[in-house]
């Protein structure tokens, strides 16, 4: 029985450290506009936020509706690379109305400046970045252990429990630094330290002890 135990325990390490593994990868992977691949992303990204406006181009003004700071996105990802736009593309995808909502700053009162939606994106999935650590260590120590290690055992089990576990998470940070936002009647000189409240409150909510998935955080709720 105790081998068994000891089987199963250790191809459960083994799927997390692989899973684990390729969202490393993903992390490390730069942005690069000369590759197909990205261009073909950031076009997806386009026509899943405007499917009915056709893109002119990747260099183009059109970029600006979408809260990127000139006419090239591309200049933007440099601080957290090609994975921040493979999470405004999961989130478009996936939670679709939430997406419109906060890129057409509907609902509450909004400031008179206001966040970039897309830049507001790729600093939110750097925040998580820095959040987990996940360069760190990996083993799961509860003993003596400092806080950042404890968010990151607790997001290695959502990992092991869904591949999609980052980019959910990125989902849930995005609307609730959209509800602290509104919360605060925030200006966009105020956007760091939303966002550092923002990091506070998804940490208090991964610590919870009925929390073993990111769709039990309670966070979750805002997405639709």
């Amino acid at each position: 029985m105790i081998l068994i135990f000891s089987y199963v325990e250790d191809l459960f390490e083994n799927f997390q450290e692989e899973r684990l593994k390729r969202l490393k990868h993903r992390m490390k992977v730069y942005f690069d506009a000369s590759r197909p691949d990205h261009q073909e992303a950031l076009r997806a990204l386009w026509y899943a936020t405007y499917p009915d406006q056709e893109l002119h181009g990747l260099i183009s003004d059109q970029w600006k509706e979408m809260g990127w700071q000139g006419r090239d996105p591309s200049t933007d990802f440099r601080g957290a690379g090609f994975i921040s736009l493979e999470n405004l593309l999961f989130f478009a995808k996936t939670f679709s109305t939430s997406f419109q909502r906060l890129l057409k700053k509907q609902g509450g009162k909004r400031a008179a400046w206001e966040y970039p939606f897309a830049v507001a994106g790729v600093n939110v999935t750097f925040m998580i970045m820095q959040m987990l650590d996940l360069e760190a260590s990996n083993q799961l120590i509860f003993i003596a252990a400092k806080p950042r290690t404890f968010f990151r055992s607790v997001f290695l089990q959502m990992l092991s429990d869904n591949e999609w576990a980052f980019d959910l998470l990125y989902c849930v940070a995005f609307v609730v630094m959209d509800k602290q936002w509104l919360e605060r009647n925030a200006t966009y000189m105020e956007f760091n330290e939303v966002l550092k409240s923002t990091r506070a409150q998804l940490e208090r909510e991964l610590l919870m002890d009925d929390v073993l998935r990111i769709e039990d955080m309670p966070s979750y709720s805002l997405l639709s």
